[in-house]
């Protein structure tokens, strides 16, 4: 019981700027906002149509996830109720890991590169009788 009241406190107490823990998150979700830009400009440049495919979404998700985790932590450091309750976390966690596993079985599932068929060249080929046209 203790443990539920400690992760849906509307107000949890507040921790500075100066703490390692609000850095640490400020500088995670900050890099997965700059990550959405790397991600956009790395989908340009790729050859392969299904990779390009199957990577749609994630620019979108890391400004998504990054922008989220942002105001979860400045509300944290901030002292906004129920903004700052830990639950929040929990859930964004949740999310994101969700996300993760469905975007890896699907990329497992569904990523392939065609493989250039090489024909050998038979010497008989041009003496075997070949199929009569209609």
């Amino acid at each position: 019981m203790q443990y539920l009241s400690y992760i849906f406190w509307p107000r949890p107490p507040a921790t500075g700027y100066d703490s390692p823990k609000i850095q640490l998150v400020l500088a995670l979700c900050f890099a997965l906002v700059v990550a959405s830009f790397v991600i956009k400009r790395w989908r340009r440049k790729l050859k392969n149509p299904v990779t390009k495919k199957l990577s749609r979404s994630w620019a979108s998700a890391c400004t998504w996830f990054g922008l989220i985790g942002l105001l979860l932590a400045v509300s944290r450091a901030e002292d906004i109720s129920y903004i700052s309750m830990r639950f929040w976390w929990v859930v964004w966690v949740a999310c994101l890991a969700f996300y993760l596993y469905v975007q890896v079985r699907l990329f497992k599932a569904r990523h392939y590169e065609k493989i250039p068929m090489e024909t050998p060249e038979d010497p008989r080929e041009k003496y075997l009788p070949k199929r009569k046209r209609k």
